[in-house]
């Protein structure tokens, strides 16, 4: 059984290729039962959450991630999420590897945002806003500049030092990022805002919109849980990786609809309508757009496809 670690999982998944992966993944036959999501119990902080995302491509392959998302690792100085995917035979059930799962959740919701702006976002988009300091703010940013020419880059962080020293990281990497403190002047200037976190309250107003914007919201993954207001959701076409979890694990949907600022036919489509071209995203240069993403167990199982064959040249 192959085993691959953070940084062999890193260089087996390039972004081109994890995108493009990633959109076939979606126009496939692949299988995907709702996933199981637990709460668990951790004494004097906060709850922890343990998930369990199977999928199968019928013949072909199958597999299950196990994710456990630790909010209080950030005191820790530790990622808050921690996982392994498991990828056998769809023909035979044999285990084909074992890889490492935080890199693969990392890099496939990165690349599933940049997925979705590559059919929402301006074709002209240069100035990115990263709200969030964790592993996901970098891998956002690489994601992003794969599919649009972003010339500017920019983190806002509730932490200072943390934006600055994913700036810096960024910097290192050959991208023109810096650290700002004011979340607000930086969101009013921005072509794609992405948001990262585990914030319970609004980060983004919609009101600080210009037309135009993109907004990009991968974090806030619980009903309790939310990184955008109610104004946000009516200025905004609004577009989900799957209708299906965004309705019923997603704050910045499920809210929402509970108070009736959004209604289900409001969705205007999940991201195998815009791979398959059964809408066609963006209509204009003004409109603003908003994706919400909760992830779907098939964007797991293309990356795992993915690092597998191309660590082992097999197909």
């Amino acid at each position: 059984m192959l085993v691959l670690d953070e940084e062999q999982t890193r260089a087996a998944l390039p972004w081109p290729e994890l995108i493009e992966a990633i959109a076939r993944m979606f126009q496939s036959e692949c299988v995907m039962p709702v996933r199981h999501h637990h709460e668990m119990y951790v004494p004097d902080e906060e709850s922890a959450t343990l998930l369990l995302m199977p999928a199968w491509v019928p013949g072909r392959y199958a597999g299950v991630k196990t994710v456990s998302v630790f909010p209080g690792n950030v005191r820790r100085g530790l990622p808050a999420i921690f996982g392994t995917y498991l990828l056998s035979s769809g023909a035979t059930g044999e285990m084909l590897a074992a890889i490492d799962g935080g890199e693969l959740t990392a890099r496939r919701t990165a690349a599933a945002s940049a997925l979705a702006a590559r059919h929402l976002a301006r074709p002209d988009a240069e100035e990115l806003l990263i709200c969030g300091t964790g592993r996901l703010s970098l891998n956002l940013m690489l994601a992003h500049g794969t599919t649009r020419p972003i010339k500017r880059y920019r983190v806002w962080g509730r932490n200072g030092q943390a934006a600055k020293k994913i700036a810096a990281e960024a910097r290192a990497l050959g991208l023109n990022a810096e650290a700002v403190a004011d979340a607000e002047a930086a969101a009013r200037t921005a072509d794609i805002i992405s948001c990262a976190t585990l914030s319970n309250e609004p980060l983004i107003s919609g009101e600080w919109l210009k037309p135009g914007a993109h907004l990009d919201l991968v974090g806030a993954f619980k009903p309790s849980m939310r990184e955008s207001d109610d104004e946000a959701i009516r200025r905004a076409s609004v577009y989900v990786d799957t209708r299906a979890g965004a309705i019923s694990e997603a704050g910045d949907i499920v809210q929402p609809l509970k108070s009736g600022v959004l209604k289900e036919g409001d969705i205007r489509a999940e991201l195998a309508e815009l791979v398959s071209g059964a809408h066609g995203g963006r209509s204009h240069d003004e409109e603003i757009t908003l994706f919400k993403s909760v992830g779907a167990a098939l964007e797991d199982l293309a990356g795992a496809i993915l690092a597998y064959e191309t660590v082992t040249g097999r197909k």
